[in-house]
């Protein structure tokens, strides 16, 4: 791979040069809630750990202080068409109940489902995971309005809301480049 230029460095392990190089990010939100003293939760299922402890950490492991983790096992199957709902409810349940101890400033949770079932290429239990989260995202909000809370919800990119291939007629399991709603739910919302 000597002619071969990468475009950034996918890999410190690839001997070959890179066209840009790592731009270490500082200041992301979980170091800057440590630097302010606020105290913050990361929560998901086992599938979508990584996305809200090591990607929303900027690439880095470990906890910031004032940072703790919650981690719900997602369910043991061989594909979550099987499952669709996953383990959302235990999730909220224990979403709901860090909400309620008043103990974080700031919580960060991924439901996995939309994403997991998305993959399957199963139209009907794509329905029922989001049909899942919505009801799960509805009792987080209640509970988050109960106590004094904000809430914001989004996605970081759309895969349920395209189940077929326009073209091939084959199921579409691959991320969407759909837009992605933004939703605030909070003081002075109106």
């Amino acid at each position: 791979i000597s002619n071969f230029v990468m475009l950034t460095q996918y890999s410190a392990d690839i001997a070959a040069p890179s066209a840009f190089a790592p731009t270490p990010l500082i200041n992301v939100m979980g170091e800057w809630l440590a630097k302010h003293n606020k105290t913050q939760l990361r929560i998901s299922e086992t599938e979508k750990y990584a996305h809200v402890t090591f990607f929303f950490s900027g690439g880095k492991e470990d906890m910031f202080a004032g940072e703790e983790r919650i981690l719900v096992p997602s369910p043991d199957v061989a594909t979550y068409d099987l499952q669709p709902e996953m383990n959302s409810t235990l999730l909220t349940d224990k979403l709901v109940a860090a909400i309620e101890s008043g103990k974080y400033d700031f919580i960060v949770c991924n439901y996995p489902n939309g994403d997991m079932v998305g993959h399957t290429g199963s139209f009907d239990a794509a329905v029922k995971a989001c049909e899942a989260v919505d009801t799960c995202v509805g009792r987080v909000v209640k509970a988050a309005q109960a106590n004094g809370g904000e809430c914001l919800i989004t996605a970081d990119h759309g895969n349920a809301e395209q189940m077929q291939d326009t073209v091939s007629g084959q199921a579409h399991t691959a991320h969407t480049c759909e837009p992605v709603p933004l939703i605030y739910v909070g003081r002075n919302a109106s």
